[in-house]
């Protein structure tokens, strides 16, 4: 609920963008991701994007086109899978 509330937040003053967040609960990474409109319109899925976030934590989740959320198993891996986050957009945006 924390990282939805914060990703409200944060495309509030965004506008246009996508927001993909992540933190370790429960020694388990959870992720949310949040696309505008207009980019939803230009191909970006929250869904996708957090599917293959999710990936590189060994988890998996999904969602809608506004916003989305996942769960991995290895904590480990959060800064690698956000670290991740502009390519994975620029591939959905691509193809």
């Amino acid at each position: 609920d924390a990282l939805r509330e914060a990703g409200d937040e944060v495309q509030r003053h965004l506008g246009s963008g996508v927001v993909v967040l992540g933190a370790v609960a429960k020694d388990r990474p959870v992720f949310v991701a949040m696309v505008s409109d207009d980019l939803i319109e230009n191909g970006l899925h929250a869904g996708n994007l957090i599917r293959d976030i999710a990936k590189l934590a060994g988890g998996g989740g999904g969602g809608k086109p506004h916003m989305a959320q996942a769960g991995g198993k290895d904590a480990d891996k959060l800064d690698e899978a956000l670290s991740a986050v502009p390519a994975i957009v620029e591939a959905q945006r691509a193809g």
